[in-house]
Protein backbone atom coordinates (compact mmCIF):
# COMPACT_ATOMS: atom_id res chain seq x y z
CA UNK A 1 0.00 0.00 0.00
CA UNK A 2 1.23 3.48 -0.88
CA UNK A 3 2.00 5.67 2.13
CA UNK A 4 1.61 9.13 0.59
CA UNK A 5 0.23 10.59 -2.64
CA UNK A 6 1.18 14.21 -3.20
CA UNK A 7 -0.72 16.33 -5.71
CA UNK A 8 1.47 19.38 -6.38
CA UNK A 9 2.06 21.26 -9.63
CA UNK A 10 5.43 22.79 -8.75
CA UNK A 11 8.06 20.13 -9.54
CA UNK A 12 10.70 21.58 -7.20
CA UNK A 13 8.35 21.47 -4.22
CA UNK A 14 7.04 18.02 -5.12
CA UNK A 15 10.52 16.51 -5.50
CA UNK A 16 11.77 18.17 -2.30
CA UNK A 17 8.85 16.80 -0.31
CA UNK A 18 9.30 13.35 -1.85
CA UNK A 19 13.00 13.42 -0.93
CA UNK A 20 12.35 14.57 2.65
CA UNK A 21 9.61 12.02 3.31
CA UNK A 22 11.32 9.15 1.48
CA UNK A 23 14.32 9.55 3.78
CA UNK A 24 11.91 8.85 6.65
CA UNK A 25 11.02 5.53 5.01
CA UNK A 26 7.66 6.48 3.50
CA UNK A 27 6.75 5.58 -0.07
CA UNK A 28 5.70 8.77 -1.86
CA UNK A 29 4.06 9.07 -5.30
CA UNK A 30 3.51 12.35 -7.14
CA UNK A 31 0.69 13.65 -9.33
CA UNK A 32 1.31 16.95 -11.13
CA UNK A 33 -2.02 18.78 -11.34
CA UNK A 34 -5.67 18.82 -10.39
CA UNK A 35 -6.77 17.07 -13.56
CA UNK A 36 -7.17 13.42 -12.70
CA UNK A 37 -6.32 14.09 -9.06
CA UNK A 38 -9.29 12.24 -7.59
CA UNK A 39 -8.69 9.33 -9.98
CA UNK A 40 -5.06 9.19 -8.83
CA UNK A 41 -6.23 9.00 -5.20
CA UNK A 42 -8.79 6.30 -6.00
CA UNK A 43 -6.22 4.29 -7.92
CA UNK A 44 -3.39 4.55 -5.38
CA UNK A 45 -5.48 4.34 -2.17
CA UNK A 46 -2.74 6.08 -0.16
CA UNK A 47 -2.62 6.24 3.62
CA UNK A 48 -2.21 10.06 3.36
CA UNK A 49 -2.83 12.67 0.65
CA UNK A 50 -0.79 15.87 0.53
CA UNK A 51 -2.76 18.29 -1.61
CA UNK A 52 -1.84 21.75 -2.85
CA UNK A 53 -4.71 24.25 -2.74
CA UNK A 54 -3.87 26.00 -6.02
CA UNK A 55 -3.58 23.51 -8.87
CA UNK A 56 -4.09 23.86 -12.60
CA UNK A 57 -7.35 22.50 -14.07
CA UNK A 58 -8.95 21.76 -10.68
CA UNK A 59 -8.30 23.21 -7.23
CA UNK A 60 -7.18 21.19 -4.25
CA UNK A 61 -10.29 22.24 -2.36
CA UNK A 62 -12.49 20.80 -5.15
CA UNK A 63 -10.54 17.53 -5.05
CA UNK A 64 -10.83 17.42 -1.25
CA UNK A 65 -14.60 17.96 -1.38
CA UNK A 66 -15.00 15.15 -3.90
CA UNK A 67 -12.78 12.84 -1.86
CA UNK A 68 -14.80 13.48 1.31
CA UNK A 69 -17.99 12.66 -0.61
CA UNK A 70 -16.62 9.43 -2.13
CA UNK A 71 -18.86 6.36 -1.99
CA UNK A 72 -16.00 4.28 -0.56
CA UNK A 73 -15.98 5.14 3.19
CA UNK A 74 -12.34 4.15 3.66
CA UNK A 75 -11.29 6.43 0.80
CA UNK A 76 -13.46 9.29 2.06
CA UNK A 77 -11.75 9.00 5.45
CA UNK A 78 -8.22 9.24 4.01
CA UNK A 79 -6.25 11.88 5.96
CA UNK A 80 -5.47 15.00 3.90
CA UNK A 81 -2.73 17.56 4.52
CA UNK A 82 -3.41 20.75 2.54
CA UNK A 83 -0.52 22.96 1.43
CA UNK A 84 -1.25 26.65 1.03
CA UNK A 85 0.63 29.76 0.05
CA UNK A 86 1.19 32.11 3.00
CA UNK A 87 -1.57 34.42 1.75
CA UNK A 88 -4.08 31.57 1.82
CA UNK A 89 -3.26 30.45 5.35
CA UNK A 90 -6.52 31.90 6.69
CA UNK A 91 -8.72 30.01 4.24
CA UNK A 92 -11.40 27.83 5.76
CA UNK A 93 -10.65 24.19 5.04
CA UNK A 94 -12.72 22.28 7.57
CA UNK A 95 -12.61 19.06 5.53
CA UNK A 96 -8.80 18.95 5.70
CA UNK A 97 -7.14 17.10 8.55
CA UNK A 98 -4.26 19.59 8.65
CA UNK A 99 -3.02 22.68 6.81
CA UNK A 100 0.61 23.69 6.28
CA UNK A 101 1.62 27.06 4.80
CA UNK A 102 4.41 27.25 2.22
CA UNK A 103 7.26 27.76 2.65
CA UNK A 104 7.49 25.34 5.55
CA UNK A 105 10.34 23.93 7.61
CA UNK A 106 11.33 20.34 6.79
CA UNK A 107 10.98 19.38 10.45
CA UNK A 108 7.43 20.76 10.55
CA UNK A 109 6.49 18.69 7.49
CA UNK A 110 8.03 15.51 8.90
CA UNK A 111 6.36 15.99 12.29
CA UNK A 112 2.95 16.66 10.77
CA UNK A 113 3.13 13.64 8.45
CA UNK A 114 4.35 11.45 11.31
CA UNK A 115 1.32 12.48 13.42
CA UNK A 116 -1.07 11.83 10.54
CA UNK A 117 0.33 8.39 9.68
CA UNK A 118 0.55 6.97 13.20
Amino acid sequence: MLDILMIEDEPNIAEAVRFILSREGWQVALHGDGLGGIEAIRGAKPRLVILDVMLPHRSGTEILAELRGDHDPSLAATPVLMLTARGQAGLEMPQADAVLAKPFANNDLRAMVRRMLV
